[in-house]
């Protein structure tokens, strides 16, 4: 087996419009594809630059606050610690600069990790 690619990565979510508050004012997040899955769960996706991080919400699938993370790379990091403080979210770790990044962590509204970060220049 050769994997190519990280397809998506996603996080379960108890209340999918909560949790699309969140994705898409805080963070600014635009869905690209949103439906149900049955009668009781939902799935939401966001294309983020070749990946696509996806929330769903279902009665066999919960958030765990110890689960895996996402870092989004973003263009101002600056900008983007000062959006998170007009929403009022709390930052787990940072802001914080290390030799080659600025990163913060945040939570969503689940408990589920995520981190806020940008590379330096000349790290790819």
């Amino acid at each position: 087996m050769k994997i190519s690619e990280i397809a998506f990565i996603a996080y379960a979510v108890t209340d999918i419009g909560r949790a699309r508050k969140f994705y898409e004012g805080a963070l600014g997040l635009k869905p690209s594809t949103s439906f149900p899955v049955t009668a009781d769960s939902k799935w939401i996706e966001y294309d983020i630059g070749a990946t696509t991080l996806g929330i769903g919400s279902s009665p066999q699938w919960q958030p765990s606050r110890d689960g895996a993370s996402v870092a989004l790379e973003v263009e101002d990091f600056d900008q983007a610690i000062a959006n998170l403080k007009e929403h009022g979210i709390a930052f787990e770790m940072g802001p914080l600069e290390t030799p080659v990044c600025h990163m913060a962590v945040i939570r969503d509204p689940d408990g589920s990790k995520i981190c806020i970060h940008k590379r330096k220049p000349g790290r790819n």
